[in-house]
């Protein structure tokens, strides 16, 4: 019986270490650092995502068969080469592959250098030039940090003040910190937004059915963008024509240029595609699942992950272990009052007993704590109520019913998840 090290603390975290303890071959899954939803097979280590000799000491100390990276910037932090130098078994990419999420303006002249289609643009280092590209360019216009920035380091800026602003508080404010010293400025690209994720062992690639994000915190797409506000999978007008289009145009290209780059990537790889008509561009590309794209895929995933993620750890994929179930997969974010700006902590929470018992429901926690037994916020994005159904409305019914049943003060969540599609 095998013993499972994943690093990270959120809902994608969460959702990794609930399908990974169903395998038969696992004993144990150890969470690092975890959240107030780790019980039964899954149990809570208090190490941070980045903290690299804990974590590999932790691996050795507790026989880990296998570690998988969920939060990106464990493997900026380096924690996956660490690990292989060690003659350790770990899932993700190592900081050479992580560069194609960990910097923007990399990932644009990878794009570039590999023909993968993408919208135009330039990087820049000096905010003055930036400003003058970024004014010259039709409105609106997509200003990016090019470091990592929890998802919200992307601005569209609808006019020449926003575009001041913009560059202003990603170079000059640092509101990102060191994410903001470069930042790509790129043509703003129209169409529909899917979210396609692959897994790979370096050179075997096996891409999901395609999901939906919905970054924006307010109904209608309005608002900051957010690290997601919730997700549905599939989505009915990808077809299995276009999934071989992306894996053929995107995911292969871009997989062939690390490889040039003496930098071969193994894990998921999860680029974001605009797609109008027949035409298909990529947006960005992340080096690990999605969050919370991920609490919809081991919904749905008909498999044995631990099998599957040890194959792609050791170049051993093999396309026929990745199976799905039929129907769909909803995820409802419920976050702080406040977010994605401030808000308040070691709120109490209460019902996720009873959404549970409703048929389909599985509440994947991520900013969550227990103090005192009491299941408090302790994060931005609190919960993940993720359902499974036959049709795309039966499945949103049954999330938000259970939402309803979930209460802590100041929860906010859209309303529209998944209307986009029915529309």
């Amino acid at each position: 019986m095998a013993k499972v090290l994943v690093i990270g603390g959120g809902g994608r975290e969460q959702a990794l270490a609930w399908k990974l303890a169903q395998s038969t071959f696992v004993e144990k899954v150890f969470v690092a650092p975890g959240n107030g939803g780790s019980n039964g097979k899954v149990e809570n280590a208090p190490i941070a995502f980045d903290d690299v000799a804990a974590l590999r000491e932790f691996a050795r100390e507790n026989d880990i068969d296998l570690t998988v990276v969920g939060q990106e910037a464990a493997s900026e932090a380096g924690v996956v080469d660490a690990f292989q130098a060690a003659g350790l078994t770990i899932f993700g990419p190592t900081k050479a592959a992580v560069k194609i999420e960990s910097s923007k303006t990399f990932a644009k002249d990878l794009m570039a250098a590999q023909h993968i289609p993408t919208a135009q643009y330039q990087n820049f280092t000096d905010a003055d030039e930036a400003r003058d590209y970024a004014k010259s360019r039709p409105l609106p216009v997509v200003i990016k940090a090019d470091g990592l920035a929890t998802g919200k380091g992307v601005i569209i800026a609808d006019d020449e003040v926003a575009i001041d602003v913009a560059i202003d508080d990603i170079m000059v404010k640092k509101v990102f910190g060191g994410a903001g010293d470069k930042i790509v400025v790129e043509d703003f690209l129209k169409g529909r937004e899917a979210s396609f994720h692959a897994l790979t062992d370096g050179k075997t690639s096996v891409i999901f059915p395609a999901s939906q994000d919905h970054k924006q915190i307010n109904d209608g797409d309005k608002g900051p963008n957010t690290g997601g506000m919730g997700v549905i999978a599939p989505v009915e007008w990808v077809t299995l024509k276009l999934l071989q289009r992306v894996n053929d145009a995107v995911v292969q290209p871009a997989l062939e240029g690390l490889r040039q780059q003496e930098a071969p990537f193994q894990g998921c790889l999860y680029p974001g595609l605009m797609i109008e008509g027949d035409d298909l561009e990529v947006l960005e590309f992340n080096a690990r699942f999605g969050d919370p794209e991920t609490q919809v895929y081991m919904r749905l995933l008909d498999g044995d992950l631990y099998e599957i993620l040890k194959a792609c750890a050791t170049g051993a994929l093999d396309p026929s272990m990745v199976k799905w179930q039929a129907g769909y997969a909803v995820t409802v974010v419920m976050a702080s009052g406040g977010y994605p700006g401030s808000y308040e902590k070691g709120v109490p929470i209460s019902g996720i007993e009873e959404a549970e018992k409703m048929e389909g429901i599985v509440v994947f926690h991520a900013g969550t704590a227990v103090k005192d037994g009491q299941l408090v916020t302790a994060g931005g994005r609190v919960l993940n109520v993720t359902a499974v159904g036959s049709t795309l409305q039966e499945t949103l019914d049954k999330a938000y019913a259970a939402v309803d049943h979930i209460h802590f003060e100041g929860a906010h969540f859209r309303t529209d998840i998944g209307r986009r599609p029915i529309d």
